[in-house]
């Protein structure tokens, strides 16, 4: 006998009554706004090209970490999920990837995964039986038929998710020519790119040699040189921005700032580039160059995005065989007060400079990050994030920050993913999550029910269009370096 599928109206809301009732209203009014996605990870040929995705393990699990991790933690192979390796795409038979998905999918309730594979099968797909060893093939025929259709296409699924803006990322060395085809070819759909600089910056990072060859023929700059190095950044800034970005994004292991003067930062780079580094002059070089990136962020108005305190690649094994990427990834302890202050030295109270800060570490949500972002002018706080990323994270989030950072110095909800069709569930946890946080404080007698109206509206839409600056018309794309 087959297991129901059925999404509660109210999931998320309070069991008490009337904070309910008042939810649910502010819920109404924002449920069916436009969404902005403003930092993500989606793949831009996608939308370039428009072309059909060719089965559900190579759109809905073999890209999404927050799936395979949870598998591989049960001891399921990632070769055996379809999981892509340095050695390319395994062969294994995807409907077999995708049973054994569906034999575990248990292990996901009660996670943030189960809820938004729930709002993808029943309000993208229809499905109204639960997955599970029974239904495996079903499902997976059943999709594959829709996405070999017109309207599971890339860009008729965008429009009809509602988005409105839609980053992806990219590096310095990466190829841009996707997002100009997207402008090019006369759909309305606005996907652009966002530049993170990481694979230039780290040394440690295992690209970092063959990144600078591609980022000096990219510019055509002597990026071997501190000067040419830095005119290098200038140059390809100009043309991420020339393909629609609004911001940089840079995940340093920590938040780590420093100020050094033209001549030590020479020096320190010069280090760098030879065989005599240490992990203190990687940590110092990723330090300083947050703060020449704050720099050329004050001069060209990108919005800059830190998110730090994720320790990469923990499982070395699976680093070696698989690369990065691939649920290793772990959260730690993180500094903000001491390691941003030569940053925020230099540039802390800058009104037009605007530096959104994360966090893995929740630890610092009401003893350093609100405080510094209810103070400093330039800082705003992005949203619970990752391995948060989830209805109590997100609670968590309010509760610490909002009493000293209020609602307005932080940034809305993004989702941070590469899971396309997950964007619509995700960003409507978002929403409910706060209408019922709003719904609380109006039952509570601490706000006004037309105060929670404006915040329902400012954190669904408002907030983020003003924080990465999309309220603003965007610059026209022109041609410019690949």
């Amino acid at each position: 006998m087959t297991k129901p599928l059925k999404l509660d109206p109210d999931r998320l809301f309070s069991a008490d009554e009337r904070t309910r009732a008042v939810a649910r209203t502010l819920y109404r009014e924002v449920a069916g706004l436009p969404i902005v996605s403003p930092h993500g990870h989606t793949d831009p040929t996608w939308f370039s090209t428009n072309a059909n995705w060719s089965n559900a393990t190579e759109l809905l699990l073999a890209p999404d970490h927050y799936l395979y991790r949870m598998l591989y933690s049960q001891g399921v192979a990632l070769d055996d999920l379809c999981v892509p390796s340095k050695a390319g795409v395994p062969a294994t038979d995807p409907r077999k990837a995708w049973r054994i998905f569906a034999e575990h999918m248990y292990l996901f309730r009660g996670t943030p995964s189960s809820m938004w594979l729930g709002h993808v099968f029943g309000e993208v797909f229809g499905f109204d039986v639960a997955l599970e060893s029974s239904t495996a093939d079903f499902y997976y025929d059943t999709i594959n038929e829709k996405l070999a259709s017109d309207a599971f296409r890339p860009r008729a699924l965008f429009d009809r998710f509602n988005i409105d803006f839609l980053a992806t990322t990219e590096g310095p060395q990466d190829d841009l020519s996707p997002h100009h085809a997207i402008h090019a070819s006369g759909w309305q759909g606005r996907v652009v790119t966002t530049y993170r600089p990481d694979a230039v910056i780290d040394v440690e990072h295992e690209q970092f040699a063959g990144a600078m060859k591609v980022f000096a023929e990219k510019t055509g700059e002597d990026v071997y040189s501190w000067d040419g190095y830095l005119a290098a950044h200038r140059k390809r800034r100009a043309d991420f921005r020339a393909a629609g970005a609004t911001a940089t994004d840079h995940g340093h292991p920590t938040a780590q700032t420093a100020n050094l003067s033209h001549d030590e930062a020479e020096r320190l780079f010069r280090t760098i580039l030879s065989d005599r580094w240490t992990p203190q002059d990687a940590e110092l070089f990723r330090a300083q160059m947050l703060t020449e990136m704050a720099a050329m962020s004050a001069d060209d108005g990108m919005v800059m995005q830190i998110h730090p305190g994720s320790f990469r690649n923990h499982n070395g094994g699976l680093f070696a065989s698989h690369g990065r990427d691939k649920g290793a990834d772990i959260p730690m302890r993180t500094d903000y007060v001491h390691a941003l202050k030569p940053l925020l030295d230099r540039f802390g109270t800058s009104t037009s400079l605007s530096i959104i800060l994360f966090t893995l570490d929740e630890t610092v949500y009401a003893r350093e990050l609100a405080p510094l972002a209810g103070h400093y002018p330039c800082l705003k706080l992005g949203p619970s994030w990752w391995f948060h990323d989830s209805p109590e994270g997100m609670r968590r989030f309010r509760e610490q920050v909002t009493e000293t950072a209020g609602f307005y110095n932080t940034v809305g909800f993004n989702d941070d993913t590469r899971a396309f069709l997950s964007i619509p569930a995700r960003h409507d946890v978002a929403r409910r999550i706060d209408c019922d946080f709003l719904a609380r404080l109006v039952t509570d007698g601490r706000l006004l029910d037309w105060e929670a109206a404006e915040l329902a509206y400012e954190l669904t839409n408002g907030l983020v269009k003003r924080a990465y600056k999309l309220d603003t018309p965007a610059p026209t794309p022109v041609a410019a370096a690949a």
